[in-house]
């Protein structure tokens, strides 16, 4: 008996099969319910030829990740340097490149999807954005370097959803929470080379942005390598692709009859329609934008504060950007086995690590921030007691990147994934980027160097860092029902929108945007005053 039901439409729609899984237990990888998948006409792959391409967009990634960890483990060096408030931190931080991310990302990936030019695209992004960090090293006060990271964030807005499309369709689809997972290792090494470089630059009295600038070059080169080595792969099938009452243009392939402006248009509204008929993605974009949010607190101002709290300590920042490396790297590919292994329970998977995960790990987060406390005063034991729990606040915490992205790569219709895949990641930037936002101005009164800056930066760590890994959990756990139905097929059918729906997500839209321009204009105009 088939675990699911197919309908071939390549005759009337190009060279992609479309497929309604109606059974969870078709993600089996038992041998005797395997799943077929159509595939187009294509060069067959080699490994060394598959590996090599992931390890490129693994490198893109690392380096679009990286100048970020760099401000963060320079943070009172950069302050310091471009003579910045703490609210110009938030503003350089937050919104300054999330707002360019979330306005550039969507349309960038709808054009790569539309032209079947995923690479081209990614090449010149990589270009652009790595242009603009070698100017954010070679900027002398806010302003510069302001304008250089909303540049940055323009180049760097479609890179990851375009990432994760070109590997979904490299890959079989039973090595896909893998492959994702190891791409997301650069992530981790991003944090943990920028510890590494930290150390030695303050050792040597070496300006941070030496480290912008070769970042900067070093991107450069890697663009061009990513456009030679690069091919443009074939649209595999999506795996859990809900069709039942879909627009077939999201569907199918790119015949050149199809390039024009109605069928553009038709596609776009096609795809847009599907997600919000599909029953989990909005709530997994939400989700996981509540535990991107955490997770930017924590990247952007967890490392000052303890080079704050341990003075005392001078490989503080090497050690943390080795347990951040080693443990984030090792979590992350150990998600992604596990749902590999997962069998029959490898869709809802990701979301039991991610949920569960983050709220185990919210406790390690706590112990860390009151480490020294919890030492009475002692650095030695304090620093002792901050390696290990945060070790396991890495170990728990971050099984997810990899897993999640696969998840949603196989829901999303092929021919648009990425187009889907980049309103997923816009939303999720939009939330997490407030956060250093939302901070800069609760810090803004504060001395970077005095005692209370320190109590203040530790209390709000300690709050918002749990609350958001809670709030993704119960999000996701209500989720997994949710899932399942997609994965059936089981969307709102069209025409069956309810208006309470409908008006549900403008409604969220209207808030969501009017929030993100008060906070982005606040910042702006008190660091303009302050300035």
């Amino acid at each position: 008996m088939k675990a699911y039901e197919e309908k071939d439409v390549s005759h009337e729609h190009g060279d992609v099969k479309k497929f309604a899984v109606t059974n969870i237990d078709s993600l089996s990888t038992d041998a005797n319910n395997q799943q077929t998948y159509h595939r187009s006409k294509r060069p067959v792959l080699t490994v060394i030829y598959v590996s090599l391409s992931i390890f490129i967009l693994f490198l893109n990634y690392f380096l679009a990740q990286y100048d970020k960890f760099v401000l963060s483990y320079f943070q009172n060096d950069v302050i310091n340097s471009l003579n910045l408030t703490s609210t110009d931190y938030g503003v350089l931080s937050g919104y300054a490149t999330g707002v360019a991310y979330a306005l550039l990302a969507i349309p960038v990936a709808f054009v790569a999807d539309y032209a079947d030019a995923r690479v081209w695209v990614l090449s010149v992004a990589a270009l652009w954005w790595s242009l603009c960090v070698l100017f954010q090293g070679l900027s002398h006060n806010f302003w510069q370097i302001l304008l250089a990271r909303i540049g940055m964030g323009i180049g760097q807005a479609p890179v990851e959803a375009l990432s994760i499309s070109i590997i979904s369709d490299l890959v079989e689809p039973r090595w896909l929470f893998l492959s994702e997972s190891l791409f997301y290792v650069g992530v981790y090494l991003g944090e943990a080379v920028s510890g590494q470089i930290a150390t030695a630059f303050n050792a040597t009295e070496t300006p941070w942005n030496k480290a912008m600038i070769a970042i900067g070059i070093a991107g450069i080169v890697l663009a061009v390598l990513t456009r030679i080595v690069l091919l443009e792969p074939a649209r595999r099938v999506s795996v859990m692709a809900p069709v039942q009452n879909s627009d077939p243009s999201i569907f199918i392939g790119g015949s050149q009859s199809n390039r024009k402006v109605a069928h553009a248009k038709r596609q776009f509204l096609a795809s847009v329609s599907q997600i919000v008929r599909m029953r989990s993605f909005w709530i997994l974009t939400l989700s996981s934008g509540a535990r991107q949010f955490s997770g930017n607190v924590f990247g952007w101002y967890m490392p000052g504060y303890l080079t704050s709290l341990y003075p005392s300590e001078p490989e503080l920042l090497s050690n943390y950007g080795i347990i951040v490396g080693a443990v984030g790297s090792v979590a992350v590919v150990v998600g992604g086995i596990i749902c590999t292994s997962a069998g029959k329970y490898r869709a809802t998977m990701p979301l039991y690590i991610t949920a569960v995960g983050g709220m185990i790990s919210a406790a390690f987060v706590v112990v860390m921030v009151f480490s020294l406390d919890l030492a009475g005063g002692d650095q030695d034991r304090g620093v002792q007691i901050l390696y290990g729990v945060m070790s396991a606040a890495y170990i728990t915490a971050e099984l997810w990147l990899g897993a999640y992205a696969s998840l949603l790569a196989m829901l999303l219709p092929a021919r648009t994934k990425t187009f889907c895949l980049a309103i997923y990641t816009s939303t999720i930037i939009l939330i997490y980027s407030s956060a250093p936002q939302i901070i800069g101005l609760a810090l803004q009164n504060y001395d970077v160097n005095s005692e209370a800056y320190i109590e203040k930066t530790r209390d709000i760590l300690a709050i918002l860092i749990p609350v958001g890994y809670w709030v993704a959990g119960v999000g996701l756990l209500f989720c997994v029902s949710k899932v399942k139905a997609d994965i059936a097929g089981d969307l709102v059918e069209v025409g069956h929108v309810t208006h309470l729906r409908k008006g549900a997500f403008i409604g969220f839209w209207l808030a969501f945007g009017a929030l993100t321009i008060a906070l982005f204009v606040t910042s702006l105009v008190i660091a303009s005053l302050v300035g």
